[in-house]
This record gives C-alpha cells, sequence and structure tokens, in this order.
C-alpha cells in the first residue's frame, strides 16, 4: 500500500536557516531517501516551492487564490510517496524522516495519508 507523506513547515524557520544549515538538511534527507531505497520503502520524494495557488469553483467560475490555504503558520514543504503495508509501519518509516526530528526547531511535521487505490464514492 502506498502512503503520501507531507512534509509541513514553517517558511520564515526555513528562509532563516544559513545556506550551511540548509545544505546539511539536504544532506540528511537525501541520506534518508537512500536509506528508504535500500528498504524497498522509497516510491518518490520532492521539496515543493513555497508558492501555490488553489482553483476552486465559485458561482459557475473557476477562482484562483495565493496559498497557503490553511489557518496556520505551516505551509507543506515536501512530499514523499512510501510503500509500507499498513499505516502503523507507515508511521515507523516516516518517523525516520528528518522532518519528524525538526519539529521543535523549524516547526516542522508530518501528515501520514493513505492513498486510494482508485476513486471513492
Amino acid at each position: 500500500m502506498k502512503f503520501l507523506c507531507l512534509a509541513y513547515g514553517e517558511q520564515k524557520k526555513m528562509e532563516a536557516l544559513t545556506k550551511e544549515q540548509f545544505a546539511a538538511l539536504v544532506a540528511q534527507c537525501g541520506v534518508h531517501d537512500e536509506e528508504l531505497r535500500k528498504s524497498g520503502h522509497y516510491v518518490e520524494a520532492k521539496s515543493l516551492e513555497w508558492a501555490a495557488m488553489c482553483l476552486r469553483p465559485r458561482n459557475g467560475k473557476v477562482v484562483t487564490t495565493d496559498g497557503p490555504y490553511v489557518e496556520t503558520k505551516e505551509q507543506i514543504g515536501g512530499v514523499v510517496i512510501i510503500e509500507a503495508r499498513d499505516m502503523s509501519e507507515a508511521v515507523r518509516i516516516a518517523s525516520l524522516h528528518p522532518a519528524a526530528h525538526l519539529g521543535e526547531h523549524l516547526g516542522w511535521g508530518i501528515e501520514i495519508r493513505p492513498i486510494a487505490d482508485g476513486c471513492h464514492q
């Protein structure tokens, strides 16, 4: 089963990192991705830019708005898709990601969602 792991972070705290601190974080993520590959759990991992747009239908038209869209300082900063037997294993795997250990310092957290095998009604 595949799981989507959304890595949330506070943009201001990330932008406050020095180049060296940011490079160290990127390196940690690369090591994590390689460990996922070796274990057979890696499907995909990407960092996201802070800019975002949202499309919503309003009065028969498509309306766009700038993001983020939730009532929080945190924005989605990256996505990881993993393969796991069940939610318990997905939580264990996601807990190894560097973002899971930066919550207090950089305001990061990881949201884990199962990916459906098709559309639901």
